[in-house]
């Protein structure tokens, strides 16, 4: 069973294990296994990067937590933006990504804030067509939607 709760210190060596598998591993569309693109979009995702993202106060990160183990990660800041959504490979397909927005539509939405907007990957573009987000005419994978 996976339940979605605010993420905790305690969570980042795993959490930062999900990210960085996910990136890595789920993104090719978009970085074509390239070493330095990788790096690049991996430089953020350490446990120090976690520290900051749990402190801070105009955004709240949740987890997914299946058997002890965090096999997603979300991020929205308090202006509307979903920052991050990734799943473990291992729990790709199961309901992850869409219980993980979900629960970031609900915090939205308990601070009275009516749209959420985000920068998608090409790889999770479709994913959230499929969730009532509508793309940026001037840029596809700019989208949003009203909550």
């Amino acid at each position: 069973m996976t339940k979605i709760r605010k993420a905790m210190n305690s969570d980042a060596e795993s959490a930062i294990n999900t990210l960085r598998r996910s990136i890595s591993e789920l993104c090719v569309a978009d970085h074509d296994g390239d070493p330095q693109e990788i790096e690049s979009w991996l430089s953020n995702k350490t446990v120090e990067a976690w520290s900051k993202w749990i402190a801070s106060e105009d955004a709240t990160v949740f987890v997914a937590d299946r058997n002890q183990m965090v096999v997603g990660v979300g991020m929205v800041s308090l202006q509307g933006e979903i920052m991050l959504n990734y799943v473990h490979p291992d729990a790709r397909f199961s309901g992850v990504s869409k219980a993980m927005l979900a629960a970031m539509e609900e915090e939205l939405r308990s601070h009275n804030i009516s749209s959420c907007h985000l920068e998608s990957t090409a790889t999770a573009q479709e994913f959230y067509e499929n969730y009532g987000f509508l793309r940026d005419k001037a840029d596809a994978l700019i989208m949003s939607k009203t909550l």
